[in-house]
């Protein structure tokens, strides 16, 4: 999905030197063809492969100020409120800052946009968005096919119990899935979206999807919660997992594997529940 890129081909007045506080500017900006430009990463960047050689600059909270000056930005991209921080200090260093916020998969779309607004690439970011959007829209339409829409819980966290942000919870209902706790996905702050426990018993979901992140999911802990037996989802032996990183980060990868993930999930639990009588 690439976008080709002719070498030497930044236009005057747009930033060559950008350093990136988190992976998805990094992705987004290598995907427009741009990433000769990206001068410093975060460590925790793994897409795409290349971008790790790129000097490490900070983590998700914390930077490393001084070596960020000495690679002499002319833009920092950063993402969340989280690193409010980060950008107000870097601004009173005299750094141009830029700091997005999506929370939803139109604003994941929009990032894409303005980043490429922001460095002179346009049209190659317009294109972007409409590959992306065009495989969105097949999803969609992919699951209209399916014999029944099953009840997904999407947990974030387990302790406490999060439910799933916003662009997850769009990405589930585009996967053919319904999101038991639709009147949650507009909080935008995780505090506002912790679950008491015996809530997602009352939802009953049929299929029970966990991404911690930087932790493994141990299923066991999920099955083993008091009173969880009697839940669909784990009385059908079906707890997924999927991976922080393909999900959990507004990025193109959220809208590329993260969906890919979420179909395979759901369309085989769509058609096995279709078959339960007793749900």
């Amino acid at each position: 999905m690439r976008i080709e890129h002719e070498p030497g081909s930044i236009m005057p007045g747009y930033p060559r030197r950008i350093v990136c506080l988190t992976e998805e500017p990094t992705e987004i900006l290598y995907l427009l063809g741009e990433g000769d430009r990206v001068v410093g990463v975060s460590g925790y960047t793994v897409r795409p492969p290349e971008a790790r050689s790129k000097p490490r600059i900070s983590a998700f909270t914390t930077a490393k100020y001084g070596k960020i000056c000495s690679l002499e930005p002319d833009l920092v991209i950063g993402f969340s409120d989280l690193q409010a921080d980060i950008g107000a200090e870097l601004v009173r260093r005299g750094i141009p800052v830029m700091i997005f916020n999506q929370r939803t998969v139109t604003e994941i779309l929009q990032t894409i946009l303005l980043i490429g607004g922001l460095v002179g690439c346009a049209q190659k970011a317009e294109e972007l968005v409409s590959q992306l959007t065009s495989e969105l829209d097949k999803a969609q339409q992919a699951a209209r096919q399916y014999a029944c829409r099953p009840r997904v819980y999407f947990e974030e966290w387990m302790d406490p119990l999060i439910s799933g942000i916003c662009w997850v919870e769009e990405l589930i209902e585009l996967a053919g899935g319904d999101p038991v706790f639709p009147e949650l996905r507009k909080q935008r702050l995780a505090k506002d979206r912790i679950l008491d426990p015996v809530s997602v018993v009352d939802r009953n979901p049929h299929v029970i999807i966990a991404s911690w992140c930087g932790r493994r999911l141990n299923p066991a802990t999920i099955r083993n919660r008091p009173g969880w037996q009697q839940i669909s989802a784990i009385r059908h032996d079906r707890v997924f997992e999927i991976k922080s990183t393909y999900i959990l980060q507004p990025g193109p990868a959220s809208l590329t594997e993260g969906l890919r993930q979420l179909r395979e999930i759901i369309s085989a639990t769509a058609f096995q529940v279709a078959d339960e009588k007793d749900e």
